[in-house]
């Protein structure tokens, strides 16, 4: 019997995909079993290898796939929004800038403590200060007739030429800045000035005229020989226009506007009527005029404008007891200009810590001040962006930290100017926590003294302003007319030091902001503050080429440097002797 050679060839192909193969000879046959048995394997034999053939089917493949996909990705779905929930939230509701929102009075209630134990390093008043400047010689003013002789390469006659009307328009130092500039046309286009008049605005609602806040015979004598003044027109005039001003048809005046446009404009005009009447005045000429036309300016601003004697006489009582009351300095106090009143924080668009009722209260003094202004489309109101920007007033309470961050202890005499500071008695604590010895007019004066100047806001504004101008430190904490003429004037007599505070507000909201900073480090970065505030009060004004790109109001040298001495006297009768001579007084 033949010999059989078995040979077996095993093909198994997995559902994974992979295959082995393998051939080798048989080996020796088992014994055979029951029959029931063998069926049954044959039976598992058989499905086992119908699962392999339909594993290995294109369509099985695809559909086991996109099984595994779709167990796969609803999981990663999850995880991706547990990851990514942070950064998503963040970008629909983004953190605040440092700064932004105003924190300053959590800042203050955790450093409290630390502010009301520490007297060890207060700085004094008489050494605040500690650049100085030499000034150069002053070369002596032009005369009268230098200034007419550079005059007539302008105008065709030597004669005056007919009359300028100008209103005023806008609070005290606005006014002061419209009064200057007329001056100043009036001698370019050698017209006889009549006094101006003040326009009664809705903002300041005050009908003060001319006379009620300057010497009106002081100013036409100081201006007399370089520019005539009178306080009314002629009758030949008078009756041409009924006796009424408005009669004369305005004449509107770009915002500022060069000589050459008054010379080409306005001059004609005056010839051809023999009177000019402009309104609004207020910014009508540029900065950068020839030097004899801006002594006209200096000219009146430090010499011709003087307070009238009501105004006068009651800031001399007010600085007077001022100085009684900083005994323990010596007679020297601070003075801050401090801008958070109702409509000036409603004007800034700025958000404070009066939650809910302060946005009504504010949204309600807009519509009624501005009507609609701030809901048109193109006026974007973001009271974040405006505090990191430095626009936002400073409350009493950062005004507080702040000069206590510089050194300033609490015997420290401060006057505050100010108008009626938005809810007064709960902002004003912080303040008055921080120096128990704040004074104001209301507090310096009697009533009766006070009350001719009561429903008059640029008189009173006026008061503010000689108690300011005499302080042996300014702060201002805002923008404006009152600051920037005042560190004009204080440069004006004190040697061209304004001696004042202007303080960085984007460095100082980004600090306040940081409620877990220390006092030590707060106070450091005040201290340097301070010292760039010092650096700065120095500053002149950038001159190139006769071309002057800021105001002679804020920055009077060189060009008024020649009327320093002959002004010494021109606003309080007494100007720095004054102030001098009672700090000599009180320390005799």
């Amino acid at each position: 019997m033949k010999s059989k050679t078995h040979i077996q060839t095993t093909n198994s192909t997995s559902c994974n995909g992979y295959t082995s193969e393998s051939s080798s000879s048989s080996p020796p046959p088992s014994p055979r079993r029951r029959s029931g048995v063998s069926h049954f394997r044959r039976r598992v034999h058989s499905t086992t290898h119908l699962h392999s053939r339909r594993c290995t089917t294109p369509g099985w493949v695809s559909f086991r796939r996109c099984l595994r996909y779709c167990l796969f990705l609803p999981l990663l779905y999850v995880c991706g929004l547990i990851l990514c929930v942070c950064p998503f939230s963040a970008i629909l509701r983004p953190r605040p800038l440092p700064g932004s929102v105003y924190r300053s009075h959590e800042f203050f209630q955790n450093l409290w403590p630390d502010i009301y134990s520490d007297n060890s390093s207060s700085i004094k008043l008489s050494s605040v200060w500690r650049y100085r400047r030499r000034l150069q010689e002053q070369k002596p003013c032009p005369s009268v007739q230098t200034i007419n002789a550079r005059m007539r390469k302008y105008l065709e006659t030597s004669e005056p030429n007919g009359y300028l009307i100008v209103e005023a328009n806008g609070g005290l130092n606005q006014q002061r800045s419209s009064i200057c500039n007329a001056v100043a046309v009036a001698g370019l286009l050698d017209a006889v000035l009549v006094i101006p008049r003040f326009e009664f605005h809705s903002v300041w609602r005050d009908p003060s005229k001319f006379g009620d806040i300057f010497d009106e015979e002081h100013f036409i004598t100081a201006l007399e020989g370089y520019v005539k003044v009178v306080r009314e027109l002629p009758e030949l005039l008078l009756e041409k226009y009924d006796y009424n001003v408005s009669n004369i048809s305005t004449l509107r005046v770009q915002a500022w506007a060069p000589i050459k446009y008054y010379l080409k404009e306005v001059y004609p005009v005056l010839l051809q009527q023999g009177v000019v009447h402009i309104a609004p005045f207020a910014n009508r000429l540029a900065m950068n005029i020839p030097p004899h036309i801006q002594y006209f300016r200096c000219l009146t601003n430090y010499n011709a404008l003087k307070f009238s004697l009501p105004i006068s006489t009651l800031a001399k009582k007010l600085v007077d007891r001022m100085v009684e009351r900083s005994s323990a300095s010596s007679g020297k106090y601070v003075s801050v200009h401090l801008r958070f009143e109702e409509d000036m924080v409603a004007f800034s668009c700025c958000a404070y810590d009066g939650g809910e009722t302060e946005i009504f209260e504010m949204d309600s003094i807009r519509e009624k001040g501005w009507r609609r202004k701030f809901k048109r489309k193109e006026h974007v109101v973001s009271p974040g962006l405006n505090r990191v920007s430095g626009k936002c007033p400073l409350t009493p309470l950062e005004v507080g930290m702040m000069l206590r961050g510089m050194g300033f202890d609490n015997n420290t005499s401060i006057y505050l100017a100010s108008g009626k500071i938005y809810q007064a008695e709960r902002n004003l604590a912080p303040l008055l926590k921080m120096f128990p010895l704040l004074q104001t007019k209301e507090a310096l004066a009697t009533p009766d003294e006070l009350a001719p100047f009561k429903e008059y806001s640029s008189r009173l504004a006026a008061l503010d302003y000689i108690v300011c101008l005499y302080s042996e430190v300014f702060v201002t904490t805002q923008g404006g007319n009152f600051p920037h003429f005042l560190m004009g004037h204080r440069r004006f007599i004190y040697d061209g030091h304004a001696k004042t505070i202007k303080p960085d507000k984007r460095k100082l909201v980004v600090l306040l902001h940081n409620t877990s900073l220390s006092w030590k480090s707060f106070k450091d970065e005040m201290g340097m503050m301070l010292k760039e505030c010092d650096r700065e009060s120095m500053m002149e004004s950038t001159i190139r080429k006769s071309r002057r790109k800021t105001s002679i109001y804020t920055y009077p040298f060189p060009e008024c440097s020649c009327l320093r001495q002959q002004s010494q006297n021109s606003i309080l009768d007494q100007s720095i002797e004054y102030r001098e001579r009672n700090h000599i007084v009180l320390t005799a």
